[in-house]
């Protein structure tokens, strides 16, 4: 299995979110620019997953395959809700991390809400419009989460990572 890369996701919406020689940037570009930031995100957390729960070296099986596909957008987005609640709820209380989560995770979290929302709006509103701006804060927040998710301590890490692929019931 080829996994797509974060990092080039996040290039293509660079480019489509830079501003032409001459005209105003075309709104289809900045939509798949707003989208394909939130993409890298998202591609980045199934690939630390399937990395964690099957491992580097098993990219290419089967295996490997099913566990980086297992998770459904809403799921991410659900989690990472849960992770910026003051209290969690009675399901994640057993499971969350005596401490929290921390302050590099919580802003993982906060950021894949929001470009989950963003990249929705992008993808499914045809009311909004957007200026580059928008596009370059989305990938902005993007490299910037993916920098605070390596940041969290391996065991946070590891529990989210856990509660993404087994979400309590």
């Amino acid at each position: 299995m080829t996994v797509l890369s974060p990092d080039h996701l996040l290039q293509q919406a660079e480019r489509l979110a830079a501003r032409p020689p001459a005209g105003v940037s075309r709104q289809v570009d900045l939509r798949r620019a707003i989208s394909s930031a939130y993409y890298g995100l998202f591609h980045f957390t199934l690939t630390c997953l399937a990395d964690e729960f099957v491992g580097v070296m098993q990219r290419a099986t089967s295996r490997y395959a099913l566990v980086y596909r297992s998770v459904d957008h809403r799921v991410l987005k659900d989690l990472c809700l849960e992770i910026q609640r003051p209290t969690p709820s009675r399901k994640f209380v057993p499971y969350f991390p005596a401490g929290g989560f921390g302050p590099e995770l919580g802003s993982f979290a906060a950021s894949a809400f929001e470009l989950y929302e963003k990249r929705n709006r992008a993808d499914y509103d045809p009311g909004p419009r957007f200026r580059s701006l928008d596009a370059q804060l989305a990938i902005t927040t993007a490299r910037d989460a993916l920098e605070r998710f390596g940041q969290a301590k391996l065991d946070i890490r590891r529990v989210f990572l856990t509660l993404l692929l087994c979400p309590p019931r």
